[in-house]
């Protein structure tokens, strides 16, 4: 399986890990540790949140998602992703070392009042995860 595939199977599924099952499940939003990290449980790359944690800024019906991480050949940003609560796929954004910086606008179909995750996925310090509401 090529790199880029195997990121996006595998976001998937932690993030299917964390939305389906039971209710109560969802509502906590634990994360498997040592797998997914937030600004919250940034586990073993705490001093990394600041910069690996994406950022999400909401207007109207578009979420721009934003990683505040330097773009080098050796360590970058590789892929955004909008997810949708159920763990759909809404959005994605491949980077490149080139990429001057790691930022993604999508559109929120179906109005407000929906839980989604920003993903952010950095070559060198793993999958992190923002959930936020709209």
């Amino acid at each position: 399986m090529r790199r880029r595939e195997f990121i996006k199977v595998s976001s998937l599924a932690v993030l299917g890990l964390a939305v389906g099952g039971r209710a109560e499940a969802r509502e906590s939003l634990c994360f498997p540790p040592g797998i997914v990290y937030t600004k919250e449980q940034p586990g073993k790359w705490a001093k990394k949140a600041p910069t690996h944690a994406p950022k999400v800024t909401v207007n109207g019906t578009k979420v721009t998602i934003e990683t505040m991480h330097p773009m080098t050949k050796p360590h970058f940003i590789v892929r955004h992703t909008l997810v949708s609560d159920t763990g759909e796929v809404l959005g994605a954004k491949t980077f490149t070392p080139e990429d001057k910086r790691a930022v993604s606008t999508f559109e929120i179909p179906g109005g407000k009042g929906k839980r989604f995750f920003a993903t952010s996925f950095c070559n060198l310090h793993d999958f992190w995860v923002t959930p936020f509401s709209v």
